[in-house]
């Protein structure tokens, strides 16, 4: 029987990761193969550097498939079964400020958490719906797997703003910790894995770790993550990785029960940590120096040399992820993978109209989320704050509403106080008058300015 062929397009174009997804694509053609593959940007220039190395490596490695780099939605977003969205509203520039202007006030800079998470949101919310509106217009039958960040925030607008859309969002962190897991498991591949997970994206906990046999994997690697953290010997991290992975002992600590997303050190360390960042030097100068001028030096030679000799870019979690998850709507194979979903009883003990990570049955009509049953009293309190965080924040968006901005940074837990919100506030107010919508501010929040002045 011949196997269906599919049209794909890759929103975020430009982006550092699309390499990678080209060739994890490349490599299971045997079991997702492609008639069509799209590179689709705002930003014609940035794409192109990316996009004329793809055409080479797929000239050379799949000369069969169709392929086109275009700034145009409608060339971009016409004929195609699945959008894969990894947009970066502001690029880098942006990214610095997010994580450098909080640090000016002793408060944690990241891109995904804390008042920089909020502030990425603010500007990814209307990237993401657009791209939808896309997809909608000239491929209505089409997925759409999103995995632009902060994806909490992105998932709880989807959620509210296109409730009836074909929008898978997910995150490829909770991936690259299971394949962790599994290398500590004497296991392969982060699916050999069947886990028991709840959480917000992250910001979340694995309950249970076993093989497809049943066998519980906890017991075996439970000491290891005690003394270790999620660090593997052998492995070339760059610094901050290596300090996230290695941190996730102390997370541990505080429920040995249960093993914790990475990211939950930032919520329960946030002064350690805040002290611990370089304001002049963070993550993004990190990627800038690293991944972005690996990339697009790579991109550069293949495309002046026409040749694939030498390739150095190689399939990764973070795209072995999105081809499973493609193949499980494509071929109906009620796959279980962690998806962000709205709980409406997932995890029973917790708001329903969250949007939370939870173990799905993904198939040709996408997600059915498995129940978790209640969570504990730590976790459920940590999990009720931050939700309210996302939730204020796509308020704001929708409402325009700076108080109600205001209200989520001072809830964050990585934000002291009110006094200290309002002012990394009104720094990313400044910084974002491109992105955000013009917030308006109440008659009590002017009065509060002026009495302040």
């Amino acid at each position: 029987m011949t196997m269906k062929k599919f049209s794909i397009v890759i929103a975020g174009g430009g982006s550092t990761y699309t390499p990678g997804i080209v060739m994890t694509l490349l490599k299971h053609l045997d079991r997702f193969p492609i008639r069509q593959l799209k590179l689709y940007d705002n930003d014609g220039a940035r794409q192109k550097v990316i996009a004329d190395a793809c055409e080479v490596i797929l000239r050379e490695k799949a000369p069969d498939i169709n392929f086109v780099a275009t700034t145009d939605p409608e060339e971009g977003f016409t004929d195609v079964d699945f959008v894969m969205a990894q947009i970066r509203v502001g690029k880098y520039a942006m990214r610095d400020k997010d994580e450098k202007i909080p640090l000016k006030y002793g408060v944690i800079g990241q891109e995904t958490c804390g008042p920089g998470g909020i502030a990425y949101g603010l500007r990814s919310i209307g990237g993401v719906l657009e791209i939808a509106n896309y997809m909608e217009k000239y491929s209505p039958n089409a997925w759409m797997l999103n995995y632009s960040n902060p994806a909490s925030i992105v998932a709880e607008a989807t959620r509210r703003l296109k409730p009836n859309s074909k929008i898978l969002n997910i995150c490829d962190m909770p991936v690259g910790i299971q394949e962790r897991m599994a290398k500590l498991a004497g296991l392969n591949y982060y699916n050999d894995l069947e886990v028991r997970y709840f959480g917000l994206n992250h910001f979340g906990w694995w309950t249970a770790v076993r093989d497809k046999q049943g066998n519980d994997l906890m017991p075996k690697i439970r000491d290891y993550i005690a003394e270790h953290g999620y660090l593997l010997p052998g492995m070339n991290e760059e610094p901050s990785w290596k300090a996230t992975f290695g941190m996730a002992k102390n997370t541990f600590a505080l429920d040995p029960d249960r093993f914790p997303n990475t990211y939950l050190q930032y919520y329960l360390y946030t002064k350690f940590e805040a002290e611990h960042m370089d304001p002049n030097h963070t993550r993004t100068d990190e990627v800038r120096e690293g991944r972005e001028k690996f990339v697009f030096s790579e991109c550069r030679r293949i495309a002046k040399s026409q040749s694939i000799e030498g390739l150095k870019f190689e399939p990764d979690d973070h795209s072995n992820y999105i081809v499973d998850l493609s193949r499980a709507i494509a071929y109906n194979t009620h796959e279980r993978m962690l998806v962000i979903v709205e709980n409406n009883g997932a995890v029973a003990n917790f708001e329903p109209t969250a949007m939370v990570e939870v173990p799905c049955v993904v198939g040709a009509n996408g997600p059915e989320r498995l129940a978790m049953g209640d969570i504990p009293r730590f976790q459920k309190g940590l999990l009720e704050q931050q939700v309210a965080v996302e939730k204020l924040a796509v308020d704001a968006w929708v409402e325009h509403s700076y108080l109600k901005l205001w209200q989520a940074l001072t809830l964050s837990h990585t934000v002291p106080d009110a006094a200290v919100a309002k002012k990394i506030l009104d720094d990313l107010v400044e910084a974002n008058k491109d992105f955000w919508p013009e917030l308006k501010k109440d008659a009590k929040v002017k009065e509060l300015e002026l009495s302040l002045s």
